[in-house]
């Protein structure tokens, strides 16, 4: 920032912490060749111009990138954070000093300041809204139904926040389109599965410097995140079991070779435990109480609540910090149970996320969403709606480019005879 450039608003933990922040963002930059593109197109045409927006996600070197490649198209951007532990504070701070974007998030904020964020967003008065979670969506609709008319549309990355955007529309107070990111193919089959597995091992190792090989390992949930947390798991030697309450999800975990069993039968057995369901209390006090010594329980669902903390505290004679990001509860049972991330997104609480290779794609919908929602202003009915294919598709054409990938293609006598089924010919 030149000694002339006005003093933007932001709330980071310091400045200083920029240069190492641009240093990780270049690196990061790298595995992000579909969002280079997408950027570089943003800013010759300025989609985005005139435009507030307000971003709420995982402040991280990858959604820095999309920060940037919003930024470029014109908008007028605030970044905060979804998460109290997943902020990288020399992010933050580069975004703030190297590209003048509002940021308020710092690790570790506590719950007033996270909801104070939220209220400080809202204050910029958003056209679009990018939410992880869709705290900031709820926020509005809940207590500021006013603003509404200031708004284009929202887009949403996470399969909890596209249950919550399904139970606003069924009460009616969605009344505005919302972009359904998280169903898009080049999202939840990468970011959920690849992504979700990789980074969530990579949390619990960092806390824990555990070996993997011979633990076993209860995932509890079976979409998308589980099904890529079991089979990284299972990789690294653990044994798994997977608990379920879907009936065709559990069929394919045992196909996929994994053992299936309730909860309640799953929890002697575990050394290690693994949320990833989006729901309330799926471990519970009647589990905690049976699981061995020094079980390792930890969540990599979107919010705190997967785990019922308040039971283990209201439980615990004694709560120490045994490493950074791991907590050990000693149970009145004399059993001890360990929580990693304060039962927050372990893969952010304890590592970096997401690898940037898959959020690239990821990112890649929620800029190319946006840029829907703006292009079809006013003749998008209030509700969720899909990524279009072709958007999908060409996201998916730029990722196999970018890694040097071909495929073929028909030929004219294989279209003609694809088309033979349909005429009836």
């Amino acid at each position: 920032m030149t000694a002339t450039t006005p003093r933007l608003k932001h709330e980071v933990k310091d400045l200083a912490l920029a240069p190492l922040g641009r240093q990780r963002i270049e690196w990061a930059g790298r595995e992000m060749p579909v969002l280079k593109q997408i950027r570089d197109r943003f800013e010759k045409e300025k989609p985005f111009a005139g435009l507030r927006l307000v971003a709420c996600a995982h402040v991280t070197t990858e959604t820095a990138h999309l920060a940037i490649a919003l930024k470029a198209g014109g908008a007028d951007a605030v970044l905060i954070a979804s998460n109290p532990l997943s902020t990288q504070d020399d992010v933050a701070a580069s975004l703030v000093a190297d590209h003048e974007i509002s940021v308020f998030a710092q690790k570790g904020e506590d719950s007033a300041t996270y909801n104070r964020h939220v209220q400080i967003a809202l204050d910029h008065r958003p056209n679009i809204i990018v939410d992880d979670g869709s705290d900031v969506v709820a926020e509005l609709v809940q207590h500021r139904q006013h603003q509404i008319a200031d708004l284009i549309g929202s887009t949403e990355e996470t399969t909890t926040g596209i249950v919550r955007l399904r139970a606003m529309f069924k009460e009616g107070v969605l009344t505005f389109p919302a972009m359904n990111v998280n169903d898009a193919d080049t999202k939840h089959f990468f970011d959920n599965r690849y992504g979700t597995g990789q980074s969530t091992l990579d949390g619990i190792i960092r806390a824990t410097n555990i070996l993997l090989a011979g633990k076993t390992v209860v995932v509890v949930g079976y979409g998308w995140c589980g099904k890529g947390t079991a089979l990284r798991a299972r990789g690294m030697g653990a044994n798994v079991i997977v608990t379920e309450i879907d009936h065709i999800k559990a069929i394919e975990a045992v196909m996929d070779g994994f053992r299936v069993l309730p909860m309640a039968e799953a929890a002697p057995h575990g050394d290690i435990f693994i949320t990833v369901t989006g729901n309330k209390h799926v471990v519970r006090g009647e589990h905690f109480d049976v699981m061995k010594d020094g079980a390792i329980v930890c969540n990599s669902g979107h919010f705190d609540l997967e785990l019922d903390l308040k039971y283990l505290a209201a439980n615990a004679k004694e709560i120490k910090d045994v490493r950074p990001f791991t907590q050990e509860y000693k149970l009145t049972n004399g059993k001890s149970v360990v929580v990693l991330g304060e039962g927050r997104l372990i893969n952010l609480a304890a590592a970096e996320g997401h690898p940037s290779a898959v959020m690239d794609m990821s990112f890649a919908n929620q800029a190319l969403a946006v840029e829907y929602l703006v292009k079809n202003k006013g003749s998008l009915a209030a509700g969720l709606h899909s990524i279009p294919r072709e958007v999908d598709e060409e996201i998916a054409r730029l990722k196999l480019q970018a890694m040097g990938i071909f495929i073929d293609s028909l030929t004219a006598d294989q279209i003609d005879y694809i088309n033979s089924w349909t005429s009836g010919t």
